[in-house]
């Protein structure tokens, strides 16, 4: 996939004023995979980095489509 074509879900935590929301910070996507990622660890499925890494992608990714459902 390529990185232009990654849903990054909006902003995890959004800062905003009274007039405008300012978008900085992680993405949803990157909050989603940072929790999966914890997960995944504590489960020990593999000692990996990059599987870790990338099955913790997919979760996020998941959890981004199933927000649209």
């Amino acid at each position: 996939m390529s990185p232009d074509a990654i849903d990054d879900g909006v902003w995890a935590f959004p800062l905003s004023t009274e007039t405008q929301v300012q978008q900085r910070g992680m993405s949803l996507r990157d909050y989603f995979a940072a929790k999966a990622l914890q997960a995944l660890i504590i489960r020990g499925v593999t000692n990996q980095p990059d599987q870790i890494a990338e099955r913790a992608y997919e979760i996020a990714d998941a959890m981004i489509a199933a927000r649209k459902d």
